[in-house]
């Protein structure tokens, strides 16, 4: 017997799928940077700097893996290696100012795609379904054990 949760568990299912179809070797189709990068930007705007054990905690991925990830950020010039701001030992990565042009930019790009999508949706329905993926994830992170932090107030808009 088909229950609510099938349907939730097809739907997500085609939901990554369309994400996946419209990258291009990690990247949107019209995007200025990979997923990976976008992601991990995000998430240091949000908190701040962060070091690799932070990373690594945060995301769930191994040192090497994060290693190669901001090595390319740094060499892109989306982020910069700081010393601990809290004089910890470890030295952390902070997004720079290109990489924060660049971050507003993809997510400008971003909402544009998914304004397409929703065109047709009120405002009302667009936050409902803002609200019911905020409460999914959340139970995701709980499960998880890995919270994402969340910008106080309204998400990061792009400069204009």
């Amino acid at each position: 017997m088909e229950t609510p949760t099938h349907e939730v568990e097809y739907e997500q299912m085609l939901l990554s799928r369309h994400t996946f179809l419209n990258q291009r070797g990690g990247r949107r189709k019209d995007g200025v940077m990979e997923r990976s990068a976008y992601i991990m930007l995000s998430r240091i705007r949000v908190q701040g700097p962060m070091s690799i054990g932070e990373l690594s905690d945060a995301f769930g991925l191994d040192a090497s893996t994060l290693n190669r990830q901001t090595a390319a950020a740094v060499r892109a010039g989306l982020l910069e290696r700081i010393p601990d701001p809290e004089g910890g030992m470890a030295r952390k990565f902070r997004i720079t100012d290109e990489g924060t042009l660049l971050l507003d930019e993809e997510r400008a790009g971003i909402v544009t795609v998914l304004g397409q999508v929703m065109d047709d949706w009120s405002d009302d329905d667009i936050a409902a379904f803002a609200a019911y993926l905020k409460r999914f994830n959340n139970g995701i992170e709980r499960i998880g054990g890995r919270p994402w932090p969340r910008p106080v107030g309204a998400p990061p808009r792009p400069a204009e």
